[in-house]
């Protein structure tokens, strides 16, 4: 074991648009407790956090927004132009962070740990690791994937270029993933690195049975030929249960996914999907990322007992995210919502809000970036202590 007794800590880092945040995001579903480091440094500029004041003392009100919030555009064109500003820049943000992911990893009751960022090896965090995992892939691959962020050419080779050589990086790999293919093929190389680690540390796959609730007696008023339902289970979203993810995404939106697309969903998000008998009852989309959960799909299927299907699968969504130690949470619902799901959703403690009511300037930063256009906003505190607390 490396600097962190009893944890397993693997440091995932690559350059721009490799599919870091892909690799991450399947090894938390393996099992792993993953910190985005480069998010928290984001986090940690938020007004009132740690490296605010510092940053603008040094680069100038001028990087501030109508709101006086650190515009990252403002701030990105500087820092990627001059190295030396870049120097300046995680002089002050890389203390913040390294404190905060000892903090992370501390108190995370997973015994594998994830931290991804770009520069790690660049920081004091690389003595530290006890692996070292590189997501690669070509210089055309990652131009293409920033053209679709919407950078053109030029921008997207001055950030690729601005960065250290990735066969740096590759020369101090323990694990490689090479993500130029199929989401299959690259699930295949991580699930096969995971299991080396799964052996040194002794331990065993996750579960994709999350929970099983009852459902009281007359709960659930079932249609004619059918039996009323008595419980019901709560599957996590795994490569395994791709196509019946699809299925259910189909019936709810039209949408025909393949598994492969389900797959790379499972890349960006993670999923609770309800099932009774076999048959699937409802499912949540969300998203924990930078101690915040999101949730912006929720819905029960036709003839689904709703206030059962919502309060198991909010159960589990609020375990999986507290897990990840998620400070608060927010489930985005349509405006034309009907009222027994908002309801359901209140029921399980989650206060209806407007992006100025919430006081936590991070907190409100992470609502106004991923709120879903003609939604509204329910919010729930899930833990008292922060991670990033303010000056």
């Amino acid at each position: 074991m490396g600097r962190w007794k009893d944890k397993y800590v693997i440091g995932l880092t690559g350059n721009i648009a490799t599919g870091k945040s892909l690799v991450r995001r399947m090894l938390e579903h393996l099992g792993a407790y993953t910190i985005d480091a480069d998010g928290l440094a984001h986090q940690a500029m938020a007004p009132g956090a740690p490296a605010y004041k510092p940053v603008v003392l040094t680069f100038g009100q001028w990087i501030l927004d109508a709101d006086k919030r650190i515009d990252r555009g403002r701030l990105g064109a500087v820092v990627f132009s001059h190295p030396e500003a870049l120097k300046r820049l995680e002089a002050l943000t890389h203390p913040i962070i390294i404190r905060a992911i000892d903090t992370l990893i501390a108190r995370s009751k997973q015994k594998i740990v994830v931290v991804e960022a770009i520069k790690l090896l660049e920081t004091p965090l690389a003595d530290r690791l006890d692996a070292v995992w590189v997501v690669d892939a070509d210089e055309n691959t990652q131009l293409e994937r920033l053209a679709k962020r919407g950078l053109d050419r030029e921008a997207a080779l001055k950030r690729v270029r601005s960065q250290n050589p990735q066969a740096e990086k590759l020369a101090r790999a323990d694990v490689i993933i090479y993500n130029e293919g199929t989401p299959d093929e690259t699930w295949a190389q991580v699930r096969a690195a995971w299991k080396q680690v799964q052996t040194v540390m002794q331990q065993g796959d996750v579960e994709e049975l999350v929970r099983r609730v009852d459902v009281a007696p007359g709960q659930h008023q079932p249609a004619a030929g059918q039996r009323a339902i008595t419980s019901i289970d709560i599957l996590r979203g795994m490569p395994q249960n791709a196509e019946q993810i699809a299925s259910v995404l189909k019936l709810r939106t039209g949408r025909d996914l393949s598994r492969e697309d389900v797959i790379m969903l499972l890349g960006q998000r993670s999923y609770m999907m309800a099932v009774a008998d076999g048959r699937p009852l409802g499912l949540v989309g969300f998203v924990v990322e930078n101690l915040v959960m999101r949730a912006d799909e929720l819905f029960v299927l036709k003839g689904a007992p709703v206030r059962p299907t919502i309060s198991a699968l909010l159960d589990a969504v609020e375990q999986a995210s507290k897990a990840l130690q998620s400070e608060i949470g927010y489930i985005f619902l349509p405006e034309n919502t009907a009222r027994d799901m908002v309801e359901s959703v209140v029921q399980q403690g989650y206060q209806q809000m407007k992006i100025e009511e919430i006081r936590v300037p991070a907190w409100r930063e992470a609502a106004r970036e991923s709120q879903p256009a003609g939604t509204v906003i329910f919010a729930k505190k899930l833990r008292a202590e922060r991670v990033l607390k303010p000056l």
